[in-house]
């Protein structure tokens, strides 16, 4: 049953391009499968999360961390009301915008495009896929989603202006997204936070001892995990406590968000919408802890001198690689070559580099002896 503020697929604003129904799917259930079977959706599986597989390939990468994303986000949609088919499609197409290399490839590419007096941005970039990038259907480009989708896309983690972005002014930038779109970033932060945590540990980049004393949410589960399995080598009793982390985040979000929507006398979508600010979070004390936390995995992980080398090669090779084909773009492949006639060529290189995986970034590297150009160049 839908909360009275859930999205209903019946009440859908529809598809840039109209299609008949499907005898046994719903929109958004469509919408969750033409994600799913993408070309870019599949690229995540070797894109970096944290560790890239030079470091491990025992870790989480881009796709795994998505589906982590989409079984918070499922759990806490169905406790709420929400659309749990919106939601999954969503948290499926969230990052699928992103380049190689993470969040290091974002910084890289942001920079490289600002030289060229663009920028760039990874939910944006997502939309580009979804909308434009997308080959599988002869009627249209892109997969053609409902707006609802196309809109969680870009509004799920952060506010435009349409002073600011007047292109995106067909998304109602003036309101708030539906909650299922304020879920999703919600069930990133749980997601990557105690997926960090355990793999920093797995890494030994992270000791049991600092996360117990710097992380207060995580030390009174081990604690409780500690009594209840004395005997248990430290890495099942790490387990437990992490489990028991995730299970407490996302109970403190369903209960406080429920006791939000309360007491904001919520009622309707429109009242979503309208509403000054967004609706979903976790309460005060624990969202204390969670910042907590986050500082923790910035300070010991994220800045790890272990991984220094690691990202400033990525860094290296999106520069170097976005330097060679701005001084030679008949090196592009030919559709790029094509675009670029109607396209600022910094765009066109930002879109083919954002495309690729880690290990193809890697061969196009060495294919073309981009460092030897880049060199030459300066």
């Amino acid at each position: 049953m839908l909360a009275p503020y859930a999205v209903r697929v019946e009440e859908s604003r529809g598809r840039r391009y109209p299609e008949p129904p499907h005898p046994y799917r719903n929109d958004f259930q469509r919408d969750r499968d033409r994600v799913i079977h993408s070309r870019a959706f599949r690229r995540l599986e070797a894109k970096t999360q944290v560790f890239t597989r030079r470091y491990s390939d025992h870790f989480r990468n881009r796709l795994t961390h998505t589906l982590e994303v989409a079984q918070i986000a499922r759990t806490v949609a169905l406790q709420l009301g929400l659309n749990a088919d919106l939601v999954e499609a969503l948290a499926l197409v969230h990052d699928v915008g992103h380049p190689p290399f993470g969040h290091v490839g974002e910084k890289a590419l942001d920079a490289a495009m600002r030289e060229h007096g663009f920028w760039f941005n990874h939910n944006l970039h997502a939309l580009r896929i979804v909308e434009d990038f997308e080959l599988r259907y002869a009627a249209f480009r892109g997969l053609n989603l409902t707006f609802e989708v196309r809109e969680g896309i870009i509004k799920h983690s952060a506010d435009y202006s349409s002073r600011d972005f007047p292109q995106l002014a067909d998304y109602l930038l003036d309101s708030r997204p539906p909650l299922e779109a304020q879920l999703i970033d919600l069930a990133d932060e749980i997601a990557y936070t105690t997926a960090d945590l355990d793999d920093g540990y797995e890494s030994r980049l992270l000791d049991g001892g600092d996360i117990r004393a710097r992380i207060k949410m995580f030390a009174g589960p081990y604690q409780e995990a500690e009594q209840t399995w004395p005997s248990a080598i430290d890495k099942l009793k790490f387990n437990e406590a992490l489990r028991r982390m995730l299970d407490g985040l996302v109970g403190d979000l369903i209960s406080q968000s429920r006791a939000n929507l309360k007491a904001a006398g919520i009622a309707t979508l429109a009242d979503v919408r309208a509403w000054p600010e967004r609706l979903l979070g976790f309460s005060p004390a624990v969202e204390t802890e969670r910042r907590q936390a986050k500082a923790f995995l910035y300070e010991k992980l994220y800045s790890s001198p272990a991984l220094d080398a690691e990202k400033k090669e990525g860094e290296r090779v999106i520069r170097e690689l976005f330097e060679f084909w701005m001084e030679r773009p008949e090196n592009l492949p030919l559709s790029y070559q094509e675009k670029a006639a109607a396209e600022p060529l910094s765009r066109v290189v930002c879109d083919y580099i954002a495309g690729m995986t880690d290990n193809y970034i890697y061969q196009q590297h060495e294919k073309h002896g981009a460092a030897k150009y880049a060199k030459l160049e300066k």
